[in-house]
């Protein structure tokens, strides 16, 4: 009787601190502004039309279509701020570069294969939009950037009129949010670890950030997951406990939109028009 007592008391605290562990900041008005608007996952792009991912031109088809729009932020060497989803420049410009090693003039080297348009900065893609339409501003750090890539963002955002959301896998990103810039509307992004399995995190990382395990200290408005993944036990339990607010990516189905829209779930698309 004592063991079963003990390991059900052992048991309750495990689950306390799991509950615990998974709770987000809820509440923010801001939220009710952004839920209900499809987002184009680096823009409308279509490269058989000439429009690559990340380019003004698919923001431009964005927003003339209605949409809004994810677009991925790093660092260049000299605190600018380049619109393109790598680090490594390869496949989407087919020369090698680490985007966080050159300058924003040395960018201009590198046009985006498809249709020789340069990679795009940040605050070109902020006067493309111009608050027609919401942004889902992801901020990709690299080494140890994300303090300054951070600031970087929020000079240009705190000038910027829009709506907006900023979001990140890495919990050090949302913990420069919280701390500095608590008013922004914050999320996590994530997915099954274990199933994509990157060789860039280890074990234990892989598993803190598949069960969404530093939420507590990040506190985000919503979580960006991987439809593929959604229904990991972590997301749902978030969903049921705290009513947290869920965005998925990327969504390649049009049936698939339409259900996630049912479920209240906002959804990143690629691929095709929605309806």
């Amino acid at each position: 009787m004592k063991f079963l007592t003990k390991t059900a008391l052992t048991a309750a605290v495990a689950t306390g601190l799991y509950v615990a562990a998974l709770s987000p900041r809820v509440g923010h008005p801001g939220w009710e502004e952004l839920k209900n608007w499809r987002y184009a996952h680096r823009g409308l792009h279509n490269i058989l039309e000439n429009r690559p991912e990340n380019s003004l031109s698919a923001f431009r088809a964005a927003v003339e279509r209605g949409f809004g729009a994810e677009l991925d932020v790093h660092l260049t060497r000299d605190g600018s701020l380049a619109v393109v989803h790598d680090s490594d420049l390869t496949r989407v410009t087919g020369k090698y570069a680490i985007v966080e090693e050159l300058s924003a003039a040395e960018l201009e080297g590198y046009p985006l294969l498809g249709s020789g348009e340069c990679i795009p900065m940040f605050e070109d893609v902020l006067e493309v939009f111009g608050g027609k339409a919401p942004l889902i501003v992801e901020l990709k750090t690299r080494g140890k950037n994300h303090e300054a890539l951070t600031k970087a963002v929020m000079e240009r955002l705190n000038a910027y009129n829009g709506p907006y959301c900023v979001e990140s896998f890495d919990p050090n990103v949302l913990m420069c949010l919280k701390s500095g810039y608590p008013q922004v509307i914050r999320g996590q992004l994530s997915e099954n670890f274990l199933r994509s399995d990157p060789k860039s995190l280890n074990p234990a990382t892989k598993i803190v950030m598949t069960n969404l395990l530093s939420t507590f200290l990040t506190k985000p408005d919503f979580i960006a997951y991987n439809c593929v993944d959604r229904h990991v036990f972590s997301l749902r339990a978030m969903k049921r406990l705290y009513n947290v607010h869920e965005v998925s990516w990327t969504v390649r189905d049009p049936e698939l939109l339409k259900a996630l829209e049912g479920e209240g779930v906002t959804p990143i698309f690629e691929g095709f028009i929605p309806e």
